[in-house]
């Protein structure tokens, strides 16, 4: 651990980041922008509200980068720019229950990795989890595809395989940034992923031909809160939590996110996910916490 003695609980403050990213979601769905609009300044907003503080409490931490930890953080960022691209834009084609169940299996994903390309050993509950959240991630598709009711989406089957999309890239950028995170502080470390990712937002939000403004007052403010919720007092707050607990206690806390988003999304949205897509959510949600309980307690 990092610091015995954290200022906040870290169980506390892993409470407040899911009620955070729990609205994510719902703010998405409440802007009338394009999807890689409203995810471009989710994070520029989410980078300038931390800018001030790297700046004068963390200029050292900077200049002690080499050009490997810049490369990582490039890596780290990019993998988190396809995250938000692919999850806002699938938001747009399938449920919230099934967007938010499905991006959050990214802990298997990370599982996944850490075997294949960081040596981590394989045991048979992490496959046992890993089979069951796929399971599970099928039922809930499934749930959306055949009863086509009305708050399915678009085309579910393309929206989740974009949440799934999202899913493995979150996976790959909490892989390329592990390293980098171990030795360098959360605030730096954040703002230089998030530089990255924002540029890479940029590049993909010009290159669709979206326009990057003006928009009215209400969407600034949605953007905005998007930034200070999900942003600052959710994935900033996970961050954080990661150098005083062990990821696979954050990661299992963090199943909590598809559970709060559907509730928000009945009762801000009137969202009614169909019977299999509940069922097929729990189940994913059941895989993700063997999974990430059986991982080696060393990450």
């Amino acid at each position: 651990m990092v610091d015995d003695q954290p200022p906040v609980p870290p169980l506390v403050a892993l409470a407040v980041a899911v009620v955070a990213v729990s609205t994510s979601a719902i703010l998405i769905r409440w802007s009338h922008a394009p999807s890689s609009v409203a995810a471009f300044y989710r994070v520029l907003f989410t980078t300038l509200l931390l800018v001030p503080v790297a700046a004068w409490r963390y200029r050292e931490a900077f200049a002690r980068l080499t050009t490997r930890d810049w490369f990582v953080a490039t890596a780290s960022g990019l993998a988190l720019a396809v995250h938000f691209a692919a999850w806002f834009e699938s938001l747009d084609w399938t449920s919230v229950a099934a967007s938010v169940t499905l991006v959050q299996t990214q802990p298997v994903f990370v599982a996944i990795g850490a075997v294949l390309l960081l040596g981590e050993r394989f045991n048979r509950r992490m496959a046992v989890g890993i089979a069951i959240a796929l399971l599970g991630s099928v039922l809930l598709s499934a749930g959306d595809f055949l009863t086509g009711g009305v708050f399915a989406g678009a085309d579910p089957l393309y929206g989740d395989a974009l949440a799934l999309l999202g899913a493995v890239a979150a996976a790959g950028y909490v892989l390329a940034g592990r390293s980098l995170r171990q030795h360098m502080p959360l605030v730096p470390y954040v703002v230089v992923v998030y530089s990255v990712c924002t540029a890479g937002l940029l590049v993909w939000t010009v290159g669709q031909g979206a326009s990057l403004g003006p928009y009215p007052p209400r969407e600034w403010l949605l953007f905005l809160g998007m930034a200070v919720g999900p942003g600052i007092f959710g994935h900033t707050v996970v961050n954080w939590a990661l150098g005083h607990v062990e990821s696979s206690v954050v990661s299992v806390t963090l199943v909590g996110e598809p559970v709060g988003s559907t509730l928000l999304a009945l009762v801000l949205l009137g969202e009614v996910p169909p019977a299999l897509t509940v069922v097929g959510g729990a189940v994913v949600l059941a895989g993700i916490v063997l999974t990430a309980r059986s991982r080696p307690k060393a990450d």
